[in-house]
């Protein structure tokens, strides 16, 4: 059975599901997102969230803790999910499936939400930004466990877990640079996309994956990327 525990959980001000603590950490990602961090004071997060700034530091002491708590409400729920999933013993492409639907939803539900987490964790401090990478592992392992149990159960080829989850993680952790809500599909539609364009890399069909291709003769160099690219 999985291991449970979360690493960087606030203690100080616990966010409350549905309370005031959450909507700010909400808005507060869209506005970073859309005015930029550095550029967005806490004079400006109160002004639109309808506060005085006294106020807002009642739920937040410094800017720092907002974009602590959006990095912890994004990746704790990922977490726990994972967790749930493997435990009640889900077919592994279906935990894959609903990993990728859980990035997509994010972008919908909490616009700004992966920019902050990606682009701007460097701004935490040491503590939190090492609490930070240590639920990042965790994630990261137990996408790799799901990958792992995939092979395992033969859904999947015999493929390394930590090479395939990093794989599996380029194609979603940038999708915040390229999905608009309001596009032709659904986060889910979408997700279902992206997950079934990576299923069709690693599942097991009874075939041998492909080897690497054959080097060019010594007397063929490689073509320079500008013969490639415009």
């Amino acid at each position: 059975m999985p291991e449970s525990p979360l690493i960087g959980t606030a203690t100080d001000n616990p966010p409350v599901k549905g309370g005031r603590r959450e909507e700010l950490i909400v808005l507060a990602a869209s506005l970073f997102e859309a005015e930029g961090y550095h550029q967005t004071s806490m004079e400006r997060l109160a002004e639109r969230a309808g506060l005085a700034k006294p106020s807002l530091y009642h739920y937040f002491k410094s800017k720092e803790e907002i974009l602590f708590e959006i990095h912890l409400s994004f990746i704790q729920p990922l977490i726990q999910r994972q967790i749930r999933r493997m435990e009640l013993g889900l077919r592994p492409s279906q935990v894959l499936l609903e990993a990728v639907v859980d990035h997509m939803e994010v972008l919908a539900e909490k616009p700004g939400t992966l920019r902050m987490f990606f682009e701007h964790h460097r701004e935490l401090g040491p503590d939190r930004r090492a609490q930070m990478r240590e639920n990042r592992i965790r994630y990261r392992r137990l996408i790799e466990d799901t990958i792992t149990a995939g092979v395992a159960a033969g859904e999947l080829r015999p493929v390394d877990p930590r090479l395939t989850a990093f794989a599996l993680f380029g194609m979603v952790n940038w999708a915040y640079k390229w999905f608009h809500v309001n596009g032709e599909l659904s986060p889910r539609e979408t997700a279902y996309f992206l997950w079934d364009l990576f299923m069709r890399g690693v599942q097991h069909d009874g075939t041998e994956a492909a080897g690497p291709p054959p080097p060019l003769p010594s007397s063929e160099p490689l073509p320079e990327l500008s013969e490639q690219w415009p």
